[in-house]
């Protein structure tokens, strides 16, 4: 059974969520992108182990369906920040690429979230994000060896 202090967490957690994504929602507006564009262009570049995302992968990231997704393409194809070309490993897929456009869109966003990041360290951890947690664990490994 929940306590009232699972609800409270669970509430708080939400709450700093909620804030994170309109922080970033407004952020990205700023820019002149809509969220979901400057959201394609995260995936592609923070896909893991490569630099690109075929546009399977990135309707997965996004949970948009297929034709989403292509529609969402096209208009970051049209902005000139993205370009889409077939793999020359698996012809049946795509991969989507960021152009320098887009790169650079990009760079002043994520530096902005970065920011915004760091202040919400002490607010709540995601495991999985550990890019923005290794700080504090290093900070925890110097205590414990003190």
């Amino acid at each position: 059974m929940l306590t009232k202090k699972h609800f409270e967490a669970l509430s708080e957690f939400r709450y700093q969520l909620r804030r994170f994504l309109h922080f970033s929602e407004t952020a990205a507006k700023k820019e002149g992108l809509t969220p979901l564009q400057y959201l394609l262009l995260l995936h592609v570049r923070g896909f893991p182990r490569r630099d690109w995302a075929t546009v399977g992968e990135l309707a997965e990231r996004l949970q948009l369906q297929h034709h989403g997704m292509v529609a969402l393409l096209t208009r970051c194809e049209e902005n000139g920040l993205v370009r889409r070309q077939k793999s020359e490993t698996d012809r049946r897929q795509v991969e989507v690429h960021l152009l320098p456009e887009g790169e650079a869109f990009l760079e002043r966003l994520a530096t902005l979230h970065e920011a915004e990041l760091k202040s919400l360290q002490g607010v709540f951890r995601v495991a999985q994000i550990t890019a923005f947690n290794d700080d504090d664990s290093r900070i925890n490994e110097a205590d414990e060896q003190s």
